[in-house]
């Protein structure tokens, strides 16, 4: 696992090092005894093991942590010798191999508002996150200065605004220059850190299980815009946020994480939107965290996160 703090990557310890192992596939009996079979005759180490099943829709979910100076062979290896293995659960399995000696890399897309972002630098630059931000692109200068100070490279490409003639076609040009440059990074996580435009169905497309967004409600109440707003209209005693997968359904992809904070009769929208931030900010960077992590498994539009 390779974190940056500053300019500095910080790689982790061999004796610490780690295959990660996530495997889904339709329910049956041996999956487990196969795969825990597998790792024994391959030397692994096991340190972490977790099993969930759908009984409803009949699939099944693990994810298998070892211990990596256990294998006598590279990543590539393992990876080579358990895909016949994973053949064996039919045609629907999907599964992958991680090494977190390997770094991952990060790409954040920002507006104006600076929580996120703030958050985010932050536990980066301390070692909380196991991944190395490449690039923060944002749709206004503003956050450029903190962004460099953290040794992090800025690009601003700036968006239409309303009464912009040709509007949609000069939002087609910003989003191809932004999925360019998040191409050239080819990063693990794509966030965005309340970036506040709505993707086009081909970037949902192309960042399907690696575009993270946060959104300031607790979806599926109040999707869409001014949620905090439409919350103090509608009374409610409970605010949230909400991390998923970014989807061309507004709002609705996959839930990776959500929080919850109290409010009351006396909270105005300035205040909701103070306390919401420190939700947004706890439910990003946990969310973050997992996907780096590999902790979730995606299936249709459901999460399992093995936390």
């Amino acid at each position: 696992m390779t974190v940056r703090h500053g300019t500095m990557p910080l790689v982790e310890p061999a004796a610490d090092r780690r295959y990660i192992l996530t495997l889904s596939c339709p329910d049956r009996t041996g999956i487990v005894a196969r795969i825990s079979g597998f790792l024994a005759e391959a030397g692994a180490w096991i340190l972490e093991a977790a099993y969930h099943a759908e009984p409803e829709e009949n699939w099944f979910f693990t994810r298998q942590v070892v211990r990596a100076s256990s294998v006598p062979f590279n990543v590539d290896e393992l990876r080579a010798r358990f895909a016949p293995v994973a053949a064996e659960f039919g045609p629907d399995v999907t599964w992958q191999v991680t090494d977190t000696g390997a770094v991952k890399r990060a790409v954040l897309l920002v507006t104006k508002e600076p929580h996120c972002l703030h958050d985010l630098l932050g536990r980066v630059s301390a070692g909380e996150l196991p991944v190395r931000l490449e690039a923060v692109i944002g749709n206004h200068p503003e956050l450029a200065e903190i962004v460099r100070a953290h040794g992090v490279a800025f690009h601003h490409v700036p968006f239409p605004g309303a009464g912009t003639r040709d509007r949609e076609a000069a939002r087609a040009d910003a989003f191809e220059q932004v999925r360019e440059l998040v191409r050239v990074h080819d990063p693990h996580a794509i966030v965005l850190a309340r970036f506040m435009q709505i993707l086009p169905a081909q970037l949902c497309a192309g960042w399907a299980g690696r575009a993270i967004n946060i959104h300031h409600s607790f979806l599926p109440s109040f999707a869409g815009a001014r949620p905090y707003h439409q919350a103090h209209a509608r009374g409610v005693k409970l605010i949230g946020a909400t991390c998923h997968y970014v989807t061309p359904d507004l709002d609705a992809g996959p839930i990776i994480e959500q929080d919850v904070i109290r409010v009351d009769h006396g909270d105005t929208v300035g205040d909701m939107v103070r306390r919401g931030r420190d939700i947004e900010r706890l439910v990003l960077a946990r969310g973050l965290r997992w996907h780096l992590e590999d902790r979730v498994l995606v299936h249709g539009n459901k999460t399992v996160v093995f936390r």
